[in-house]
């Protein structure tokens, strides 16, 4: 059984509230039927319910907290079993799930980026990366069988053609071996498919952020592919395109992610 024709978009929107128009102009130019946010950076009572109802999304899930993290899911279409799930024994709201129509789950996520020094011993931000990284390889791999979606800020580009210079980031947190090493043990854990490098080659460039540092971030083009869309094996056949919707970074008040559509068709 395959999926209804659905338009899923992720997005580290990097706090909601001050990029409202950004969802209203993916809304108008992408007319997602899913946005799945992370890095939402508000807590739930002040979440901006309204002004998403407002664009089209009136079936929300909202998982916050003040000022840091968060993650959140816009929909045109009811959202069922709606639950907030914590890890490595800290309320950070990083991982919600919910059901749609179909049955089809799905898990938006923002694992912790790990702060700037690849060493656990010495950085505690790591240590914590790791960990969420082992625990969640843990848990997806005594799910049951099932249709799957996830989504979201990995904060981890694993592979060479996912950064502007293999070399010069192999010591760079996001793209060190021991972090591309425990992405894929999470992604082997329930056999997960990546969605978008399944329509573009992994031989090909391809990013989903770029930093505020760079003057022009366009002309230097130095991005990473932090951001990421994962699929049961059982939902391949309803892969129908995907694409990162690079021109939003040029946006007015960019996040410095861009949105990532993953179609889905019957």
């Amino acid at each position: 059984m395959g999926i209804a024709r659905v338009r899923l978009a992720t997005w580290n929107i990097n706090s909601i509230r001050a990029r409202i128009h950004l969802i209203q102009q993916l809304a108008r130019e992408a007319a997602p039927d899913v946005i799945c946010l992370q890095e939402t950076k508000v807590e739930d009572a002040l979440f901006p319910r309204e002004a998403m109802a407002e664009i089209g999304y009136p079936h929300q899930a909202i998982f916050g907290m003040r000022a840091y993290h968060g993650v959140a899911i816009l929909s045109k279409l009811p959202l069922e079993k709606i639950e907030g799930h914590h890890w490595c024994g800290k309320d950070d709201t990083r991982h919600q799930s919910v059901v749609l129509p179909n049955g089809i789950e799905v898990h938006n996520l923002y694992i912790p980026a790990g702060g700037d020094e690849p060493d656990p011993a010495v950085n505690d931000k790591f240590a914590h990366k790791l960990d969420f990284f082992r625990e969640q390889t843990d848990w997806w791999g005594r799910q049951s069988d099932g249709r799957r979606i996830l989504v979201g800020d990995l904060n981890v580009a694993p592979l060479e053609t996912d950064v502007w210079s293999h070399k010069k980031l192999l010591k760079i947190v996001s793209h060190t071996p021991i972090e591309v090493e425990h992405y894929e043990a999470m992604r082997a854990a329930h056999g997960w498919v990546d969605a978008v490098r399944h329509f573009v080659d992994p031989d090909e460039k391809l990013y989903s952020w770029w930093s505020y540092r760079a003057r022009d971030w366009r002309a230097a083009d130095k991005g990473r592919r932090l951001d990421h869309v994962w699929v049961t094996p059982n939902l391949t056949d309803s892969l129908a395109a995907a694409t990162v919707l690079k021109d939003a970074r040029g946006w007015e008040k960019a996040s410095d992610h861009a949105p990532i559509l993953v179609d889905f068709r019957d």
